[in-house]
């Protein structure tokens, strides 16, 4: 539990229940009276944070501070921005933006906007929130390219299938440190659908990424992918939580987060059997699959693969989280590709953003 507390604290979140007393004690705070500076802002809220019982006070105080003085973090403020008297139009800011951590709102939607890989990436509720370890899945992956240069598409970068791409962190970062690789990206969920797609253009990356609304537990719904030919990689964070567990999440993620990209039914193996039984249907030979799973899932992955010899699947490696807990798979397959057709690129899509 200690680990996964540190996991929380990057995440800016903490152990809870819905609906429970993290919820009881809230009550309004009046507006701060007085031009303060931005420290002593930050030392007011944080005392109210504590008092509330809101995780990791002081951070969510500096991030908010500093997003409303127009920088990244508190640290990265000018000593002089640190100092001087704010507006009161900052000041209502703050206080606004503040009272939302006080319902436990997560601070990247508060912010809008969270930094993944060096990219910064828009952030709105329900979307699943990319936590600090997906950032080892991808180096991971980015990893395995380097140390196999062969594994490519034929137009000279990998062809990468990432299935539940929520805000499109795995996609758009393997895409910006890929140059010459190509990505399709399905999630069932529109709200994902719409916020990848709106990354993908803010960044600039929606020539190369081809965004899918599709559900992989339903039967079919991958046939017309096969079209689009045999695929170097399939990555993906998928919902692994066991599903008596879901009641123990923070109240940020339990009452903001859509459950779907979550819960990952009694095992949390729902939706890692559906990827594991189609991806060797598109995958080429010798491609891999990188999956994000809980610690208990390594053994479970193995004995259900012993299971399915008709995959030709074999889990290659198991690497641990920056917490020593076995947290992401290396899969690989062996053998032609099951019922694909010559590669071709479907081309672009238009990314085009709701208005």
């Amino acid at each position: 539990m200690e680990c996964w507390g540190r996991m929380l604290r990057a995440f800016l979140s903490g152990p809870g229940r819905r609906g429970g007393s993290a919820y009881s004690s809230w009550r309004p705070h009046r507006p701060v009276p007085g031009l303060l500076n931005a420290t002593e802002l930050v030392s007011h809220w944080t005392a109210i944070f504590e008092k509330e019982g809101i995780p990791e006070a002081q951070e969510s105080s500096e991030y908010i501070v500093a997003h409303v003085l127009g920088a990244k973090t508190f640290q990265s403020l000018r000593p002089v921005l640190r100092t001087q008297p704010l507006t009161p139009w900052q000041l209502q800011r703050i206080q606004e933006l503040s009272s939302c951590r006080l319902q436990r709102t997560p601070v990247q939607y508060i912010l809008g906007e969270w930094d993944f890989q060096g990219l910064s990436l828009k952030m709105a509720p329900p979307v699943f929130i990319p936590r600090p370890e997906t950032e080892e899945l991808v180096e991971w992956v980015l990893e395995e390219v380097a140390q196999r240069p062969h594994a490519v598409g034929a137009q000279g970068g990998p062809f990468i299938l990432e299935v539940g791409c929520g805000s499109g962190a795995i996609s758009l970062s393997l895409l910006s440190q890929l140059p010459q690789s190509r990505v399709i990206a399905v999630d069932k969920g529109e709200a994902s659908i719409c916020l990848t797609r709106e990354n993908a253009q803010r960044l600039r990356l929606q020539d190369r990424i081809w965004i899918v609304p599709l559900d992989v537990t339903l039967e079919g719904s991958w046939a017309h992918l096969l079209s689009w030919g045999p695929m170097d990689l399939v990555v993906s964070n998928p919902p692994y939580v066991f599903h008596q567990d879901m009641e123990q999440l923070a109240p940020e993620i339990l009452s903001y987060e859509d459950p779907a990209a979550l819960d990952g039914g009694e095992k949390g193996m729902d939706i890692i059997t559906h990827i594991l039984a189609l991806a060797p249907r598109l995958l080429k030979d010798s491609g891999s699959i990188f999956l994000e799973v809980d610690p208990r899932h390594p053994e479970l992955v193995g004995g259900w693969l012993q299971s399915r010899p008709d995959l030709s699947l074999e889990l290659v490696a198991v690497r641990k989280d920056f917490c020593g807990r076995p947290r992401f798979l290396h899969l690989r397959r062996s053998g032609p590709p099951r019922g694909c057709p010559v590669h071709a690129w479907p081309g672009p899509q238009p990314a085009r953003v709701p208005g």
